[in-house]
């Protein structure tokens, strides 16, 4: 049997590494040709990578670390480049199946051009559908290719989603941890430091996407995701509070029936579904031991403490470039915090002014594609959002 042709964009970060590691426990280099793999900085971690699975193409964003890279993978016979570009260019080598993992807005235009290529496209970067999912998918279908989510809540629904029943389908319910600050009064977040809101109690994520769980703008951005994923209005998309994280997400049909995907908390476990669909993988994944567990429980979010939720509903109601601005001035907002310009709650109040101040501004894209309208509306938002935490620091 032929190997299965494979580029990963961000193969260096937790999901780049959980898939390289799904991949090898499937079968290795005898299952897989690695046509590319792409990394932000870290040249050590994607120099070894490349090593391991001899890719045709490496990759690194940052271009004064090029030489560093040459110089590892020296007399290896593996193709190096380095910049934005050359990211987005290894999106398109031809692969049957491209992981999409670059966190960020530094993730829209390669996951574009993988889409374009015709890849069945695996997508864990939430601002690429965030910005503009519907242009997207459709971008993907045209090219004769599919997206499939990797977010643990996406993918439940995508696999209890009956697509040939959606007139019967009432909700999409995403469940959500309730992160590191689930029972924090109103002063104890006032006071949280980025060590305190990184720190989540079921999942190993990166930094931003950990402040964002603590924020509970994850699922805010899952909201508008899910919507555009599977055609779902927003007032048909609820959230739940599960604290296990065990039930990573329900949908409800009109015959009374709710569907729900379970699992233990490994994102192995979405990659492996989108890695093998439309079948499925064999590999030495954690079992749910339900008896084990004794009791799953659940509760309403509060939108007063986390208000997060409230105003990516209100982007998603809006529209347009919304939703685009709610996920630059969070972007913004979080990296403010995690270096200490601003607190914990002065994310939620930045990212409330940005959509306040920049929704219905125009912005100079006369004949742009929809790519370079949200990349538009994604400046204008980080511009004002910057502003706004300018204003607070000199307040303080």
């Amino acid at each position: 049997m032929s190997r299965r042709r494979v580029t990963v964009l961000g193969s260096t970060g937790s999901i780049g590494v959980s898939t390289l590691d799904l991949m090898r426990q499937t079968g290795g280099v005898e299952a897989y040709q690695v046509d590319a793999l792409t990394a932000g900085a870290n040249v050590v971690a994607l120099a070894e990578q490349a090593l391991a699975w001899r890719p045709g193409l490496a990759v690194i964003a940052d271009e004064t670390l090029k030489p560093e890279l040459d110089r590892r993978l020296a007399g290896s016979g593996i193709e190096t480049a380095a910049g934005e570009a050359a990211v987005e260019a290894a999106a398109d080598v031809g692969s049957e199946w491209v992981m999409a993992a670059i966190v960020g807005a530094a993730g829209l235009r390669p996951a574009w051009a993988a889409a374009r290529s015709g890849a069945t496209l695996a997508l864990a970067n939430k601002e690429s559908l965030v910005c503009c999912g519907p242009a997207l998918i459709d971008a993907a279908d045209r090219a004769g290719g599919r997206v499939i989510p990797v977010d643990s809540e996406h993918s439940a629904i995508f696999q209890v989603f009956e697509a040939d029943n959606r007139a019967q389908i009432e909700r999409l319910i995403l469940t959500a941890s309730g992160g590191p600050f689930r029972t924090l009064t109103h002063d104890q977040m006032r006071a949280a430091t980025p060590e305190q809101a990184v720190a989540h109690p079921n999942w190993s994520m990166g930094a931003k996407i950990s402040v964002d769980s603590a924020t509970m703008a994850n699922k805010g951005l899952e909201m508008i995701e899910a919507a555009y994923l599977f055609g779902v209005e927003a007032t048909r998309i609820e959230v739940l509070v599960h604290p296990q994280s065990i039930i990573h997400s329900m949908v409800e049909y009109a015959d009374g029936s709710t569907l729900a995907q379970m699992g233990p908390p490994d994102m192995r476990t979405p990659i492996a579904c989108a890695l093998a669909w439309p079948g499925r993988v064999s590999w030495p994944a954690p079992k749910l031991d339900l008896a084990a567990l004794g009791a799953l429980t659940f509760e309403a979010p509060d939108d007063v403490r986390f208000p997060m939720l409230a105003l990516a509903r209100q982007a998603l109601i809006q529209g347009g470039d919304a939703p685009a601005i709610f996920n630059a001035a969070n972007e913004t907002a979080v990296r403010a915090f995690l270096d200490r310009k601003i607190g914990f709650l002065d994310i939620a109040d930045t990212v409330a002014e940005t959509l306040d101040r920049q929704v219905g501004v125009e912005v100079a894209t006369a004949g742009a594609s929809r790519l370079e309208q949200a990349l538009g509306a994604d400046k204008g938002a980080r511009r004002q959002a910057s502003e706004a935490i300018r204003r607070r620091a000199q307040a303080a």
